[in-house]
């Protein structure tokens, strides 16, 4: 099942072999694929013109174009549910991150300065802990705020 959401309206859209459901009723839908982007679509015996204007596969959203009418949209499917259930849909939000040693060890070289801008993976300190050397890297993309 997925979620449809433009403007201040939303879909329930399922489709199982088929048959398709809008907000849990059965419909009755055509369609023909006229290229990448265009489609000829029935339902209840009237026709419309859909062009795929922008697809955003990370993010989910679409701008479509109905009969020359444009349409943002937002999609979720039963994983994104879950993670809002969860409380889990807000991960990319800004957030404070602290960075802790694995273990006890000596720091021998910082390598980044408050107000640094780095990205994930970005090599942060280099410690010392049972004569080996191990660098800390950034978890996420951010921007250094302190060290303590």
């Amino acid at each position: 099942m997925y979620t449809v959401s433009t403007n201040n309206s939303s879909y329930k859209i399922e489709k199982e072999n088929d048959t398709w459901k809008l907000n849990g009723e059965n419909i009755s839908i055509d369609q023909i694929q006229i290229s990448e982007t265009n489609y000829h679509i029935i339902k209840d015996n009237k026709t419309y013109d859909v062009d795929v204007i922008k697809f955003n596969k990370e993010d989910k959203t679409a701008l479509i174009k109905v009969d020359g009418t444009k349409y943002e949209l937002k999609i979720a499917d039963k994983f994104d549910e879950l993670l809002r259930i969860w409380g889990m849909d807000n991960l990319a939000a800004k957030k404070k991150v602290n960075i802790k040693a694995p273990m006890p060890g000596l720091v021998l070289n910082i390598l980044v300065e408050d107000g640094t801008v780095v990205l994930k993976g970005d090599a942060l300190i280099v410690l010392e802990a049972m004569k080996m050397e191990n660098i800390l890297k950034s978890p996420t993309d951010g921007t250094v705020k302190r060290f303590r």
